[in-house]
């Protein structure tokens, strides 16, 4: 028996765009614009005392 190529894009063919466009994706977004640097704390211990975090703290009993 012989197999008749398809016309059109078959799953190999897609697979194969798929690779290739997602890495220049993310390389035509990094090249487009400058990132903007994240503001670091300005306490030293880096984490803020919130009603969150305590709530956090008690329920995992530290």
């Amino acid at each position: 028996m012989s197999k008749t190529k398809e016309d059109g894009a078959t799953r190999r063919d897609f697979l194969k765009l798929a690779g290739t466009a997602a890495p220049a994706a993310v390389a035509a977004a990094s090249l487009s614009g400058q990132a903007e640097a994240a503001e670091l704390p300005t306490d030293d211990t880096r984490i803020q005392d919130t009603a969150h975090t305590r709530a956090y703290f008690e329920s995992t009993r530290f």
